[in-house]
């Protein structure tokens, strides 16, 4: 007798799938279908006394608007999703908001910075970025406090200039100044000028904000063809040992970035929140060898969150399962407990905000260093950090503004 769910619950995955930005998307659904697949192995999640299947159902929007928007209709009106997870960035435009705002669809976004009291039903559960690049500078100011200056560029996006502000406001708490800053186009190929202005200023660190893999491989590479010696600091630093083969161990020792490997030991630390995290990295590697990146685990880590919210709630419907995941005003993040936070910054409570890790390479190996509070951080510096996002022009009333006026 068959005691496994024959019922079917449908999450949709917008995200770019190809282009540029695909390493923030397509290993992001391959981690979903790994921990799909484990789901329902297991016979399914029990809402209430029915136990229902995982399908994801994937949509490529190439990080464009006009898809984006495409793509959340459908999987709305055509495969009856229960909750939509995305990247977000430049595809969460006022058209797509709509959309999500008129349906009351449950949304996730990798990037708090989406967030405003215009989007309620929008969530930021794992990634807060740009806000936790805080605790890579902070952990430097601790360990290395004779670094005292900074040459930094960006790609200038919706995931860049936040960023850029994020990073000065980091900076200037640490007492770190920022001698350089290069914004560049999206569609740059050539480094080489980029890198030669920074390291004419005899920076003590590098840093490459949070560029795209494609940017952080070409930037790095071009800083150790041009002799640079010092530290380097990214946000993210996906496929390092492809950048350790192709440049060397020595020049890579001491690399800082934010986001760890899974078979990290720090990880089966008793705080972490993410259900076999060695045995999930070990999968992931032998099915999609050589895709590990930022977002492999990001999106699982959602997904493990809007579990437990709708087998509390006992449905699936979508405004349940926010108010489950809400309710008490924190919530287990992958990395520890967090609250919902966010309304000084964004306007509304709907990033889920605690610890995050500090990751060195050492030895050629990416490890954990350091689990750090991104509230405490801001608690002593939040002032600083919304002036600099108000200079850029970043914080959530800004943008609504010049949406407002884009849109007519």
């Amino acid at each position: 007798m068959d005691l496994g769910a024959s019922k079917i619950i449908k999450v949709g995955f917008l995200a770019p799938l190809s282009g540029n930005v695909s390493s923030w998307g397509e290993p992001g659904l391959n981690g979903c279908l790994i921990w799909a697949g484990w789901i329902n192995r297991l016979g399914g999640i029990k809402i209430g006394r029915e136990l229902y299947k995982i399908e994801i159902v994937p949509y490529d929007n190439e990080y464009n608007p006009d898809k984006a928007l495409s793509g959340i209709k459908k999987l709305i009106t055509e495969d009856n999703v229960q909750f939509i997870m995305m990247l977000g960035g430049d595809t969460l435009v006022p058209a797509v908001q709509e959309v999500i705002n008129r349906r009351k669809m449950l949304v996730s976004t990798l990037l708090p910075s989406d967030l405003s009291p215009n989007t309620p039903y929008i969530i930021a559960p794992c990634e807060v970025h740009p806000i936790y690049n805080v605790t890579a500078v902070e952990w430097l100011k601790e360990n290395q406090p004779e670094l005292r200056t900074v040459a930094m560029c960006a790609q200038n996006d919706s995931l860049g200039m936040p960023s850029v502000a994020t990073y000065r406001a980091a900076f200037e708490a640490a007492e770190i100044d920022l001698v350089k800053e290069i914004l560049f186009p999206v569609t740059t190929v050539d480094f080489k000028t980029i890198i030669k202005d920074m390291l004419s200023t005899n920076p003590d660190i590098l840093c490459w904000d949070t560029a795209y893999e494609p940017f952080v491989h070409a930037l790095t590479k071009e800083a150790y063809r041009q002799g640079f010696k010092g530290q380097i600091l990214s946000c993210t630093c996906d496929n390092y040992k492809q950048l350790i083969d192709e440049t060397s161990k020595e020049f890579m020792e001491g690399f800082v970035f934010q986001f760890p490997d899974f078979d990290d030991p720090a990880l089966n630390d008793t705080k972490v929140n993410f259900t076999n995290p060695n045995e999930f990295f070990e999968e992931f590697n032998h099915r999609y060898p050589g895709m590990w990146t930022a977002v492999s685990w990001e999106y699982v880590s959602i997904l493990e969150l809007w579990k437990e919210a709708i087998m509390r709630a006992g449905t699936f419907e979508p405004l349940s399962a926010l108010a489950a995941m809400k309710a008490g005003g924190g919530a287990k993040h992958a990395f520890g407990e967090a609250r919902w936070w966010g309304k000084q910054l964004f306007g509304i409570d709907n990033a889920l905000v605690g610890d995050w890790p500090v990751v060195v390479i050492r030895d050629g190996k990416a490890r954990i260093a350091a689990f750090k509070s991104v509230t405490s951080w801001w608690d002593k510096h939040g002032e600083g950090m919304v002036r600099h996002m108000r200079d850029m022009g970043q914080m959530w009333d800004q943008k609504n503004r010049s949406s407002l006026g884009e849109t007519g």
